[in-house]
């Protein structure tokens, strides 16, 4: 028998012992039942043990953590939350709390299966899945997904810099041609001023183009491409739009083209570069890798933007536009 079943059984022993201690005597409830006397005495003075009030306390603040992941943290992260937060728990400890408590993170989408494809004619796959990089701006990859609204497609674009994969550059367009990847990528451009910096897509019509390519020389960028129908040979950018699904869009569909746009740019900006724990990085953000890389910059602790407070402010239901909760910063 393990000792969580046994200190359980226990438990119970003492329990049944107090409410039959009018009918019974108490030792002679505890020969019967094969439990100690002075821990029956002890157990009337303190019912729940140090080990249950601490595990309590701990999932007040695992719930914190998972509540402000909007959900999408599972122990692991969970538990690096509370690391930084200066606890000393352990990460199975986490997992059991959670698992306990029925918390659990949200599972992705079943991947479809793609065969291999030609390499492109006109740009050569440069890449080749190298998607570990040592220094910023050395590679970034883009890519474009669509979501779905009542007033029709939005289509989205990305461009990451595999070194933090950060969210460098974005568009989003009710239409899917050459300016929608055009815009994404000079935001990109202008925010990080490349030189000789490799750019890899997959083999859609606007990567290929004139525009694209005249733009990439432009601009000090090197075009490279995945082979025909290989989702693998960017499988960071797919990857990136299989978290967003995942942990925003949630299958739902937005009432409106603006509403989207509003939710994915807070999702981009604002969670997946600046909050969001990514796994490559060690468990940090993507702007918590890069500022780690410079020397002298400080990063925001973690308990003051999760643990220790509410940071819930005015909070609209993305796909309907209606208030979900209007509640200010507090301690």
């Amino acid at each position: 028998m393990s000792t969580r079943v046994s200190a359980g059984r226990v438990r119970s022993a003492y329990a049944f012992i107090k409410a039959h201690r009018h009918q019974y005597s108490v030792q002679s409830m505890c020969r019967v039942l094969d439990v100690a006397q002075s821990g029956y005495y002890e157990w009337l003075q303190q019912p729940i043990s140090n080990r249950a009030q601490e595990d309590a306390r701990l999932l007040r603040l695992i719930r914190a953590a998972f509540i402000a992941s909007q959900g999408i943290y599972g122990a692991p992260r969970v538990f690096l939350d509370l690391r930084e937060a200066g606890e000393t728990c352990s990460k199975h400890r986490v997992a059991r709390l959670m698992r306990e408590n029925s918390l659990r993170a949200l599972h992705g989408y079943r991947i479809r299966r793609w065969s291999v494809g030609k390499p492109s004619v006109l740009i050569p796959n440069l890449l080749q899945r190298q998607f570990t990089v040592t220094r910023p701006n050395t590679t970034w990859v883009t890519d474009i997904t669509f979501i779905r609204t009542w007033q029709g497609w939005l289509y989205l674009a990305v461009v990451m810099d595999l070194f933090s994969r950060k969210i460098v550059g974005w568009s989003a367009d009710p239409t899917i041609g050459g300016e929608l990847v055009l815009n994404a990528v000079l935001m990109a451009v202008r925010r990080r001023r490349p030189r000789g910096t490799m750019i890899h897509s997959d083999q859609g019509t606007q990567y290929g183009s004139d525009a694209w390519r005249r733009f990439c020389r432009s601009n000090h960028l090197e075009p490279s491409m995945s082979r025909k129908g290989n989702c693998w040979d960017n499988a960071v950018a797919e990857s990136f739009f299989s978290s967003l699904k995942k942990e925003r869009i949630k299958k739902h569909i937005y009432k409106n083209r603006e509403l989207a746009l509003n939710d994915v740019s807070e999702y981009i900006e604002t969670f997946y570069n600046r909050t969001r724990r990514h796994s490559h990085l060690g468990g940090v953000s993507p702007e918590q890798f890069e500022a780690a890389q410079r020397p002298g910059e400080m990063i925001e602790p973690l308990r003051d933007r999760i643990i220790g407070r509410v940071t819930l402010e005015r909070i609209t239901d993305p796909f309907t536009g209606e208030m979900i909760v209007d509640v200010s910063g507090r301690r």
